[in-house]
C-alpha cells in the first residue's frame, strides 16, 4: 500500500489529470475525432470515455458508488472485454454527453475527496487512476502524430522558449560501468508503483560501457545513408520479416527534402534536429542500428543501474543505495528532463545537464523512451495485487522494455523503476534508444 498522500493534493492530481485530457482533445472537429480503424490509435470518442469509465470501475465502485455514472458503460469502455476491432461498430455516447459523464466522474472523485483524507486503499485506487489517465493523454498525443493532426495545444515554457531554443548539442561517449550486485526493481517503501516493478531482486550485473546520451538523429541519419534499411545483414530474422513487409526505408516520419531530411512533426515538416534523440523508432529498427553500429542495446537491468546506482568514491563498484530518479529522490523539475509536454517535442542529447545519473549518464529520464533488449516478463515472485489485474500480467513474455519516459510523459509517472512496454513494431510511441560496447 502507498503512503497516504493529502486528500488536498489527489484532488489537484485528480484535477490537472482531467484538465490535461480535455485540452488533448477540445480543439479538434468532430469529423477528427472519427478516426480510420487501424491497430495502433483508438477512437478518440472512445478513449475519452474509457478514461472516465477506469475512475467510474475501478475508484468510485471501491468507494460505494452502486452504478456507474453512464448507462450501459462497462459495454462502452470496457478495454478487457470490448476487443479493439469492435471500437468502431459501438454506439458511443456523443462528444457532448461523453464529456459529460467525465465530468460527473471528476465531480463524484472530488467529492470523496471533501469528505475527508482517503485511507491507504483508497489513496492506492486515486494514483493508480491517475496514472491511468496520464498513460492515456501521453497516447492521445501519439495518436495525434500519428494521424497528421496539429500539435495540441498546451506545453509551452514559462519563458517562452522551444525545444530548438533549448540547445545542448551533442554528448558523445561512453559511461563505465563497474558492475556487481544490484536490486533491480522498486523497493517496498516506495510511494506508488504498478505491480510489475514488484519487488526489487538481486541480480548480478557485469562491468560494462554505455552511452552517455541516446542515439541522434545525425547519427541515425547515418545508417540511413549507408543502406541500413536496405542491407540484410544488420537485422535479425524478425526485423528483417518486418522491415520487408513494411517496405520501411527510413523512420516513419522522416522525409526527403531538397537541402537534407526532413521530419514530420504532427502535421509539419520540420528540417531533422541533428542532435535531438532519434524517435519514433521500433525496436527492430534499434536493433539493426546497434548491429550496424558494432554496439548492443542495454539490458533493462543494465539500463536501471546506470540510472539509479551510486558509485563508491574510487568508483570501482556501486554502493547499496538507489535512486528514485537519476539526480536522486526529488520529484522531477524542469531543469532536470524535458517532461509534461512543456516544449511540445525533443531537446538536444546534451541537454539537462542537471539530470545526470550519479554514474554520468543523460537524460535517462523524459526526452524519449528508450529501448532496452529485454523481453518484458514478471519478476520473481510476481503476484497480481492490484485490482487492475488486467495491467502487465496479459502481456508477459511478447513485448520488449521501455524505460525512462519521454517529452510527452506526466513527471508524477516516470521513475527510474517504471517499466513501459510494447511490442517490437510499434513506431508510433515517443520511443529512441541509447546503446551499449559490445
Amino acid at each position: 500500500m502507498p503512503t497516504i498522500v493529502a486528500a488536498a493534493e489527489l484532488a489537484r492530481m485528480v484535477t490537472d489529470a482531467h484538465e490535461r485530457t480535455i485540452a488533448l482533445v477540445h480543439d479538434l472537429a468532430d469529423t477528427q475525432l472519427v478516426v480510420p480503424q487501424t491497430e495502433i490509435v483508438n477512437p478518440f470518442l472512445w478513449e475519452l470515455g474509457h478514461a472516465a469509465f477506469f475512475y467510474d470501475v475501478f475508484l468510485l465502485r471501491t468507494l460505494g458508488s452502486s452504478t456507474f455514472l453512464l448507462e450501459g458503460a462497462e459495454s462502452f469502455y470496457d478495454s478487457f472485454k470490448v476487443d479493439h476491432c469492435d471500437r468502431w461498430g459501438l454506439p458511443l455516447p456523443s462528444r457532448k454527453n461523453t464529456l459529460e459523464y467525465k465530468n460527473r466522474v471528476l465531480e463524484s472523485a472530488l467529492k470523496h475527496l471533501d469528505s475527508g483524507q482517503p485511507g491507504a486503499e483508497a489513496t492506492y485506487l486515486y494514483l493508480l487512476s491517475v496514472s491511468h489517465e496520464d498513460m492515456h493523454g501521453e497516447a492521445f498525443t501519439y495518436m495525434r502524430q500519428t494521424l497528421e493532426y496539429p500539435a495540441p495545444e498546451l506545453g509551452i515554457t514559462e519563458d517562452g522558449s522551444s525545444a530548438r531554443e533549448i540547445g545542448g548539442g551533442p554528448w558523445l561517449g561512453d559511461v563505465e560501468i563497474p558492475g556487481g550486485m544490484f536490486q533491480l526493481g522498486a523497493t517496498a517503501d516506495s510511494p506508488f508503483v504498478f505491480d510489475n516493478e514488484k519487488w526489487a531482486h538481486p541480480v548480478h550485473i557485469a562491468p560494462f560501457r554505455i552511452a552517455r546520451a541516446p542515439v541522434t538523429n545525425s547519427e541515425f541519419a547515418e545508417f540511413v545513408s549507408d543502406r541500413g534499411y536496405l542491407r540484410r545483414e544488420p537485422w535479425s530474422p524478425q526485423g528483417w520479416v518486418w522491415r520487408t513487409k513494411t517496405g520501411a526505408q527510413q523512420p516513419v516520419y522522416w522525409h526527403r527534402g531538397q537541402n537534407g531530411w526532413l521530419r514530420r512533426h504532427f502535421d509539419r515538416l520540420v528540417p531533422l534536429e541533428a542532435h535531438a534523440p532519434i524517435l519514433h523508432v521500433n525496436w527492430y529498427e534499434a536493433e539493426a542500428y546497434c548491429r550496424w553500429a558494432g554496439r548492443r542495446l542495454p539490458t533493462e537491468a543494465e539500463w536501471e543501474m546506470a540510472a539509479s546506482a551510486e558509485p563508491t568514491p574510487d568508483g570501482k563498484s556501486i554502493t547499496g543505495r538507489k535512486r528514485r530518479y537519476p539526480w536522486g529522490d526529488e520529484p522531477p523539475t524542469p531543469e532536470r528532463a524535458n517532461l509534461d509536454s512543456r516544449l511540445l517535442g525533443c531537446v538536444d542529447v546534451g541537454a539537462y545537464a542537471a539530470g545526470d545519473s550519479a554514474l554520468g549518464c543523460r537524460q535517462m529520464i523524459g526526452n524519449t523512451w528508450e529501448w532496452t533488449a529485454s523481453p518484458f516478463f514478471p519478476f520473481p515472485g510476481f503476484i497480481v495485487d492490484s485490482p487492475y489485474r488486467e495491467y502487465s500480467a496479459p502481456w508477459f513474455g511478447y513485448r520488449k522494455v521501455l524505460k525512462g519516459g519521454a517529452w510527452a510523459t506526466r513527471s508524477r509517472l516516470v521513475r527510474n523503476t517504471f517499466r513501459n512496454f510494447f511490442l517490437p513494431d510499434r513506431r508510433d510511441v515517443f520511443a529512441g534508444f541509447r546503446t551499449c560496447a559490445l
